[in-house]
């Protein structure tokens, strides 16, 4: 199997006298709510996932420029059940930390979100690696999200506790449901809460305070936030008290980072942050940001990580230094002192680190791959015949919530082309096998062999927008075979084709993709409570569906993904096959 990079755009080797840079997004496609953490001379990224899994995505780095996937922390049921929770439910803004020698992971488990109400189940799990194994889940205070620990460093003059931080949600009429930031102690060796519950800062007047981090710096505290939503108007603010508990005054400048009232930034909703020193004592805020296609237009690639330099102020107060001013994201930004071609070959053996070949269950074809709401396991994935290829038991169907049969990966450029061979003999309507682009289970495109009421196998392309689903394409197959697919995408557009004797014919219609994006899913009502919330970004997968229930298998070859490249014509019009 072939496919690009998962991380952004590699940096030139740097001259002798040249000071390396980083090219954001550092993490392409769906990667939001980063939390960056460095361990000795080791960077490590964990990132949402919502409900895809193995839960919380994992990268390591050795110069903040070039990251290594290494896969998601919670791969078991035993760590994260997702079956049933809602679109944009599951995994939200997890926390890396360690202390201890021991890694500590915090993340959210968000079973409802429409609505008032936000039913979250907030944990925390530790290791001696990053790669595991990982502790069962220490159940944490629930009554709200984005759960974070900060452990006070004696070498920074702290006094080694720990301290929980989450935001609390308040569902009742009449109230901010951003009900302010909350920390409490987290007894490390007894894995639970105690002593009072502090209510540490309200926000700002950007409103909507969650996503909190507390850093230790020269005697102060500095909790950093998300606030003003996670659409245009996001932000990271800064406040800092010389106490841990309080109280917390807000940077007077404004916030460290957003993108609002600029709308001609490549890196737009920029918030969502958290800072890490580097050995040098050089600072970074990592933060998620989204791409548009044109002006404030649908973001299909996700809220993806970037990162920014961070200076300090003689005050003592951070600021990010843009490309477009003080305060605004930076497509390229200098990478920390020392970074070179030694730093970057050493990323492909990090001490403890397995190589790509030995992580995971070897179930799926590499670490970018992720199954929907099931854990993948050998009763229904697998690897295929061939090399690379992948096996999948027919389950239910694209718009179902629970045990669909789904391996997909992130869509990571606006321009691309993902093909594979399919291999399947449906012999009935409700059997099917093929090629989706998801946004969620109501926002989807799917070409797939499926079979006529006769049983002969047809090549179908459907669609389902915002629920309402139709068949805008039927082509005849023969009885037995594979059947080559491609999906070419370019911005706003893309388009399904099949291979017929060495040609190329078009599958139907141009296809709209601004439907899979978060502006697209999101529906929201007059009152402020939204029925359909939209975090996630676009995935290409393969699927294989079984109605009748018998779990009839398909297989899926010669996978192949290309980033930056549209092959064939995209558009309707002449010319539309090659």
């Amino acid at each position: 199997m072939t496919t690009v990079s998962p991380t952004g755009p590699a940096s030139p080797a740097p001259g002798a006298h040249e000071r390396a840079t980083i090219s954001n997004p550092v993490l392409a496609g769906f990667h939001p709510d980063p939390s960056l953490l460095r361990v000795g001379a080791d960077y490590y990224l964990a990132t949402s996932t919502f409900e895809w899994l193995p839960g919380v995505t994992l990268h390591h780095s050795r110069d903040l420029a070039h990251w290594r996937p290494l896969g998601g922390a919670l791969d078991e049921e035993r760590l994260l059940d997702l079956v049933g929770v809602p679109d944009s439910g599951g995994v939200w803004a997890p926390c890396l930390s360690y202390a201890d020698g021991t890694f500590h992971l915090v993340y959210s488990d968000v079973k409802s979100l429409a609505g008032a109400y936000k039913d979250v189940h907030n944990y925390v799990v530790t290791a001696p690696a990053i790669t595991g194994p990982w502790s069962d889940p220490a159940p944490a205070p629930g009554h709200g999200f984005d759960a974070s620990l900060f452990h006070d460093d004696p070498a920074l003059g702290g006094d080694g506790r720990s301290w929980l931080l989450w935001l609390e949600w308040d569902h009742r009429p009449g109230h901010d449901p951003f009900g302010g930031i909350l920390l409490q102690e987290w007894d490390r060796a007894a894995r639970a809460v105690t002593g009072p519950a502090h209510r540490i800062f309200t926000g700002t007047a950007l409103g909507r305070t969650e996503g909190p981090h507390v850093y230790r710096r020269e005697g102060w505290y500095y909790l950093v936030t998300a606030e003003g939503g996670t659409g245009w108007e996001h932000a990271v603010t800064v406040a800092r008290s010389r106490a841990v508990t309080g109280p917390y005054e807000a940077d007077p400048a404004g916030p460290l980072l957003t993108s609002w009232e600029d709308p001609g930034l490549a890196l737009q909703k920029a918030g969502h942050g958290s800072l890490v020193e580097t050995p040098a004592g050089e600072w970074y805020l990592a933060h998620l940001a989204a791409r548009p296609f044109g002006t404030r237009g649908a973001c299909v690639l996700g809220r993806e990580t970037s990162l920014q330099r961070v200076e300090w102020t003689a005050e003592g107060w951070p600021r990010v230094i843009g490309e477009a001013g003080t305060g605004r994201p930076a497509l390229r930004v200098p990478a920390p002192r020392g970074t070179g071609d030694e730093v970057t070959r050493d990323l492909a053996s990090g001490p403890g680190l397995p190589p790509d070949a030995a992580h995971g269950p070897g179930l799926l074809p590499g670490p970018e791959w992720m199954t929907l709401r099931r854990h993948a396991d050998p009763s229904w994935a697998g690897p295929g015949a061939a090399p690379g290829s992948v096996r999948l038991r027919g389950g239910e169907s694209l718009s179902s919530l629970h045990r669909q049969s789904l391996v997909a990966r992130r869509q990571q450029h606006a321009r691309f082309t993902f093909t594979a061979t399919v291999d399947h003999e449906p012999g009935s309507p409700r059997r099917s096998a093929g090629m989706a682009h998801v946004y969620n289970t109501q926002l989807w495109h799917y070409a797939h062999i499926t079979a006529d009421e006769g049983g002969a196998r047809v090549l179908c392309l459907a669609v389902c927008d915002r629920g309402r689903y139709s068949e805008l394409a039927a082509v005849a197959l023969p009885d037995a075979g594979p059947v080559r697919l491609r999906l070419t995408g370019d911005g706003p557009l893309a388009r399904y084709s099949w291979e017929d004797a060495g040609v190329w014919r078009p599958l139907g219609p141009a296809l709209d993709t601004t439907r899979l994006s978060d502006e697209y899913a999101t529906v929201g009502g007059a009152d402020g409570h939204f029925s359909n919330w939209g975090f996630t970004g676009a995935f290409l997968g393969l699927s294989a569906q079984d109605l009748t229930g018998e779990g009839r298998a398909a297989e899926f070859s010669h996978l192949r993904y290309e980033g930056g490249v549209a092959r064939g014509p995209v558009a309707d019009g002449p010319g539309a096959s090659d």
